[in-house]
């Protein structure tokens, strides 16, 4: 084939820098935003923070308040939210063209109060019994011996490893023996916790049901359980229990109770937990009977231009400025982007918050079926503008603290005609368990003739799924004396 040149005609969207920015911005959490927030303004001097004192305890440089971030799949560009013609006095601000709104920033310059605030450290389940051994009467080689097993443990207190196994896993020259061992774990078993240093669940709860006082009502027979018949209590199987052990309904009762005040895992409260955070980005309202949504200010940043640079900039060519005309171009994107960001987010959360209405009045038995489309189709929006505007972001309301996805559900049909969200069908699973007769408690199967007989059709095997998803155990898990 001869080589040749061909002109041709195509039309391609490209996203220029300025929708790349405000894409990342809308679809960044409100921690996230404000680390972002805080990096331009290193970068980029024509931004700077408001001079308006701040009063929020939420800081850009608060990193440890930043949750783990979910990356959005959608490659489709969001389109215009009809925010560009808003001026500043939308958020409240003063009515200058170059800032945007709220007080959640507090100034860089500010060398008082600008200390993030630290984590209290927490002992580790290691640290705390070695300071229990080294205050033992134990002599040296004891302490070594049960020192070694204390580094064996795991992180719930169990010692998982054989202690044939880690006795053959130690050098020669030390001379440990598995008595040593054997005499070290009993040792080690006895210093604070009970229950630590059990090599499986049966002899953990048997360890603290012995460092109960003798008289305990029915601690003889709980040991018993524990030790012998551990799978059976488990499993409920409370008629062969009583014919093994010989005992009544009463005292299989009373020896269930002590079992289950047990703390399975002794050494998980020693573990490094590490709360998260989160900045509601609206707050939602009752004002003369109707739902309301506002913006939480603490949650915004509040930016300007420096106008310092600016006149700077002014008063220079455009040869000599080429650079401070690329950062205040660039600092205009952020402060615009910025202010239509919260625009999209105030607008996808007003229009969920008047679908579901009935939530607020009457909690999750009033969820309707809500999907992205639906809202996206009444804002004008593409769809996956809409899935950015509610993915980590969550909004204050008199019933707690909820990200906006929570209020999208699909839906099954009634006899009706109309729908029931998922969401409600989960509320009336939880309530149908709740009022039981823990005696005989309720199968999926008749879960299903119940929400049938309130008109809402439900497969027994769709009622099973609601239910591990709400992590209710099967019924014959749920029997009891």
């Amino acid at each position: 084939m001869k080589p040749s040149l061909q002109l041709r005609v195509s039309q391609q969207l490209t996203l220029t820098p300025q929708l790349q920015q405000a894409i990342r911005l809308l679809q960044l959490s409100t921690q996230d935003m404000h680390q972002e927030v805080a990096r331009l303004l290193e970068e980029n001097p024509m931004l700077e923070t408001a001079d308006e004192p701040v009063f929020s305890v939420f800081s850009p440089d608060a990193s440890s308040l930043a949750p783990r971030s979910t990356e959005n799949s959608s490659n489709e560009e969001p389109e215009n939210s009809g925010s560009e013609d808003r001026g500043a006095d939308d958020f409240g601000n003063e009515p200058a063209d170059w800032n945007t709104g709220g007080g959640a920033m507090r100034s860089t310059d500010d060398e008082d109060d600008n200390y993030p605030e630290q984590a209290a450290v927490q002992t580790s389940l290691r640290t705390h019994l070695h300071s229990q051994l080294t205050t033992s009467s134990l002599d040296d080689k004891d302490r070594k011996v049960v020192g070694l097993l204390i580094d064996a443990l795991d992180e719930n207190g169990y010692l998982a490893q054989d202690l044939e196994e880690l006795a053959g896993l130690l050098p020669a020259e030390l001379e440990i023996t598995l008595d040593d061992l054997e005499t070290a774990l009993v040792q080690l078993q006895h210093l604070d916790e009970p229950g630590l240093g059990a090599r499986n669940l049966g002899e953990c709860l048997a360890l603290q049901l012995k460092a109960l006082p003798e008289d305990t009502p029915q601690r003889d027979l709980a040991i018993r359980l524990v030790s012998h018949h551990l799978d059976l209590v488990a499993a409920h199987d409370f008629t062969k229990i009583k014919r093994l052990l010989r005992c009544c309904d009463d005292e299989l009762r009373s020896a269930q109770h002590l079992i289950t005040s047990l703390n399975p895992k002794p050494g998980a409260e020693f573990g490094q937990s590490v709360a998260d955070y989160v900045i509601p980005d609206v707050i939602v309202e009752k004002h003369k009977n109707k739902w309301c949504v506002r913006l939480n200010m603490e949650a915004m940043p509040k930016l300007r231009v420096n106008q310092i640079y600016a006149s700077i900039l002014q008063q220079r060519g455009d040869k000599n400025s080429s650079q401070l005309s690329t950062q205040l171009q660039e600092a205009k994107w952020l402060i615009k982007n910025l202010q239509q960001r919260f625009d999209t987010i105030l607008r996808v959360a007003q229009a969920i918050v008047d679908r579901q209405t009935k939530f607020f009045e009457h909690g999750e038995i009033g969820m309707r079926p809500l999907v992205l489309r639906e809202i996206a189709d009444e804002l004008e929006l593409h769809e996956s503008t809409v899935s950015r505007s509610t993915t980590q972001k969550f909004m204050l309301t008199p019933c707690g603290i909820y990200e906006f996805k929570h209020f999208f559900g699909s839906g099954l049909a009634t006899e009706s005609g109309g729908t029931c969200s998922s969401t409600a069908i989960r509320e009336l699973i939880k309530q149908l368990v709740s009022a039981e007769d823990q005696r005989k408690p309720l199968t999926d199967s008749r879960m299903s003739e119940i929400l049938a007989q309130q008109g809402i059709v439900v497969a027994r095997r769709t009622i099973a799924k609601y239910r591990e998803a709400l992590r209710i155990l099967p019924v014959n898990l749920r029997k009891s004396l």
